[in-house]
């Protein structure tokens, strides 16, 4: 049940259609001043909704998840962003003390393992800051595109969140992964180098590698895993 709003999902559907990106992204930071946030995880959907919030001054906040097990590149173009329009994307991390548990009972390669290891991993280094970084919001702007995976395609633009309590927006639902790298270079937007080198979806190291040709969008993401498994838990339904 969604939680009492001064709007339901059918109202605020409906104050975004016909609207562009921008314009939505703008809408939204006015309806709900500073209760929107997006969480962006550097990658080139990422990157297109960060450039369209920061060129257009849009007071949305932005953050990223830092799991402590990221590429070196990623790095680099966070660093590149916060150059480029003299800005600072937040970050979240982990609690110390449960990646230590963690670690000292199980590794450093548990998630190899076990789908069960896999995912408590993943709850650690990204669900639980998520959970801090959302707290108090009314709006999560995200970089899903329908087109990413088979469980994707059957999402909305604008969603409910049970479990956070707060509407999800997907300005680049619709958007196809050619379009979202025509924007990227034509805007000259600051990106993943990795991309360039058959990563599509880029999140931790030791969770990542490139696609092959005819592969899907998301098979280098937890590769060793069957592929109806493959969300971390941040986009739970």
């Amino acid at each position: 049940m969604i939680a009492e709003s001064a709007y339901t999902l059918e109202s605020l559907s409906g104050l975004l259609a016909g609207k562009n990106e921008v314009e939505s992204l703008r809408t939204l930071a006015e309806l709900f001043p500073g209760q929107v946030v997006f969480s962006t995880s550097l990658g080139y959907e990422d990157q297109v909704i960060t450039d369209m919030i920061f060129s257009n001054n849009i007071p949305i906040r932005v953050f990223t998840l830092d799991t402590g097990r990221m590429f070196g590149e990623t790095y680099q173009v966070w660093q590149k962003t916060n150059s480029r329009y003299d800005t600072k994307i937040e970050a979240y991390y982990p609690k110390q003390e449960a990646l230590e548990k963690l670690l000292n009972e199980k590794g450093p390669f548990s998630f190899y393992d076990s789908v069960e290891n896999r995912k408590e991993c993943c709850f650690i280094r990204k669900v639980e800051p998520l959970n801090r970084a959302l707290a108090g919001n009314k709006i999560w702007i995200t970089g899903i595109r329908a087109e990413q995976s088979q469980n994707r395609q059957t999402m909305t633009q604008v969603e409910w969140d049970e479990s956070h309590q707060l509407f999800k927006f997907h300005p680049l639902m619709n958007w196809s992964f050619e379009e979202v790298k025509e924007y990227v270079h034509r805007n000259n937007v600051p990106y993943n180098p990795l991309h360039d080198r058959g990563f599509v979806s880029i999140g931790c190291q030791p969770c990542t590698r490139a696609i092959r040709e005819g592969e899907d969008f998301r098979a280098g993401r937890w590769w060793w895993e069957d592929n109806s498994k493959k969300e971390c838990g941040l986009h739970a339904r």
